[in-house]
């Protein structure tokens, strides 16, 4: 028996429907939810994401400004940028496409993002309301890979879920997110002696560490819930951090690549957009 496939398109184009009637509810009182992207260099990862953000936001008649910057921008020119988008009442949601290159401090820039906008959930402010479990905008990647089990009818509660990675991006906020839906959560990573004994335990098993083949049959409990997080180029062909032609003749859920965890990314960054409006609305 093969796994059920989790389709990422399917559900991000549920939750896209959802937001399409937010939009029309904040349209009628005359407000356009504002996204503003900076996007610095030409890293060609970056444009492509930059391009789908960019695509999104039109389909859901945001207001939206990409600010494309060469690569020497320097990192006083980012800031001041980011100074003015904080200002503008027009902008409810500013993102920075990681990574920057390597004379901009991206510490600093997250940092000088204002927490209401910061619809990546990256800023410090919003990472530790996360954490203790007050409100915040939730890192768009673990948050749609929660959206992605909810909404497939796994339950998360009471179950053991293991992470492989431990990257402030995904990892560590993915962790928590699972631990705040009360499964028991075993995070792995590289140092991780024996990493097949203990994700062979998992029920829900996360790999996001951005290596093909991380992943193999023989490492997953039969019937587990495999959702994967990786990215990987392999022979020009996308794939994720599982062997997926094995591992899904064990898994009883598994998210392809590309198709699973990609398209609720951005879908959840849209969803942060509104909710930052929805927020910066209720304090009037």
């Amino acid at each position: 028996m093969s796994a059920q496939i989790i389709s990422g398109k399917e559900i991000a184009s549920q939750i896209r429907e959802e937001l399409k009637t937010e939009v029309e509810q904040l349209e009628k009182k005359g407000i356009q939810p504002g996204l503003a992207v900076i996007l610095v260099g030409d890293d060609p990862a970056s444009h492509s994401y930059v391009k789908g953000k960019e695509k999104a936001s039109i389909e859901l008649n945001f207001y939206s400004v990409i600010h494309r910057l060469d690569t020497d921008t320097s990192e006083e020119e980012v800031l001041s940028l980011i100074r003015e988008l904080n200002q503008d009442s027009k902008i409810h949601g500013i993102l920075v496409q990681l990574p920057l290159p390597k004379h901009i401090s991206e510490k600093k820039v997250i940092q000088s993002i204002d927490p209401a906008k910061d619809v990546d959930g990256f800023h410090p402010e919003n990472v530790g309301n996360m954490y203790i479990g007050l409100p915040a905008y939730l890192p768009c990647t673990p948050h749609g890979v929660i959206q992605m089990l909810i909404r497939s009818g796994v339950q998360i509660e009471g179950k053991h879920a293991v992470v492989i990675g431990r990257s402030n991006i995904v990892g560590k906020p993915m962790a928590q997110l699972l631990l705040n839906q009360n499964a028991t959560v075993t995070i792995c990573h590289s140092r991780t002696p024996n990493l097949a004994e203990i994700t062979k335990q998992a029920d829900i098993l996360i790999p996001a560490v951005g290596r093909a083949g991380t992943v193999t049959a023989d490492m997953v409990k039969p019937g587990a819930v495999v959702i994967d997080v990786g990215v990987n180029r392999v022979d020009g062909k996308l794939v994720g951090d599982c062997a997926f032609a094995e591992v899904k003749e064990v898994a009883g859920m598994i998210t392809p690549v590309p198709g699973g965890v990609g398209p609720m990314t951005i879908t959840m960054l849209m969803y942060n957009t509104v909710e930052s409006v929805k927020r910066h609305n209720s304090n009037r």
